[in-house]
């Protein structure tokens, strides 16, 4: 699904119309992205939370000639489904199973 669908269902499923969609949907990733920059960590009970890792600095290898490269720390975005997330995402590969 990409932007322009994305808002399309937002717009549909609320009720709303496509800007006010469009206006709502950044607000959320600006909300999320400033409190990652923070530190914070955003939860939505029964989807999941955002939350910010620190990677150390570390060598690589280049895959093409195999010389090593230096990666420096960052912070990465992380995501963590909830455990109604996961249980939702499931529940077909669970009936299949048995």
């Amino acid at each position: 699904m990409n932007k322009a669908e994305l808002i399309d269902a937002v717009a549909s499923t609320s009720g709303v119309s496509k800007s006010d969609a469009e206006r709502t949907i950044a607000a959320f990733f600006t909300t999320v992205v400033d409190a990652a920059k923070t530190g914070d960590k955003v939860a939505w009970p029964g989807f999941g939370s955002f939350s910010t890792s620190q990677s150390k600095a570390r060598t690589g290898r280049n895959p093409q000639t195999g010389e090593a490269v230096k990666i420096a720390a960052s912070t990465r975005m992380k995501f963590t489904p909830s455990s109604t997330l996961k249980t939702t995402l499931n529940t077909k590969t669970a009936k299949k199973k048995k």
